[in-house]
């Protein structure tokens, strides 16, 4: 267990909502796919087997991302910002912690696209040389206080330098 247990945010909790509406998104459009299938079976006589796979295809993503991730996903997400650190904790199966050093901070900014202004929440995302990380579907106004935070320990950590 970190040190630091306690001071770890979790991400917002309409966050699995968002995810199941954008995942069932693909799985609809993943189940018309199958529709297809059956109509090119029943018309031209594609093999049923390819019809079945694209059917357990769609029935495993429907399982998977629509019903078992999101809930999972948002468990395990976690976000801790010291003035010297940015910490990101995520993953279901394969756990990934993230340690970002302030100093390394280029750029950060919110975000929010459709589904998540939907649900009135805004990602995170911050940027270093070595590339750019997020943390997703905070509520507009936790995500503009972390971005305003991120933003001035950057600030006070490239002065320092």
């Amino acid at each position: 267990m970190d040190k630091h247990e306690t001071l770890w945010q979790r991400i917002d909790r309409r966050a699995p909502r968002v995810w199941r509406f954008v995942n069932g998104i693909v799985s609809a459009a993943l189940w018309l796919v199958v529709a297809g299938g059956v109509v090119l079976h029943l018309m031209v006589g594609m093999p049923r087997i390819i019809v079945w796979l694209l059917a357990a295809g769609a029935l495993l993503h429907l399982i998977v991302e629509v019903i078992i991730l999101p809930e999972r996903s948002w468990r395990r997400w976690r976000y801790y910002i010291n003035e010297d650190e940015i910490h990101l904790r995520c993953g279901v199966l394969i756990v990934k912690q993230t340690v970002i050093p302030m100093v390394r901070v280029q750029h950060v900014d919110t975000k929010q696209g459709p589904f998540l202004r939907r649900y009135g929440l805004a990602g995170v995302t911050f940027s270093t040389a070595a590339g750019s990380h997020e943390i997703p579907a905070l509520s507009v106004e936790v995500a503009d206080e972390v971005r305003d935070a991120i933003a001035r320990l950057a600030r006070v950590s490239d002065e320092d330098v």
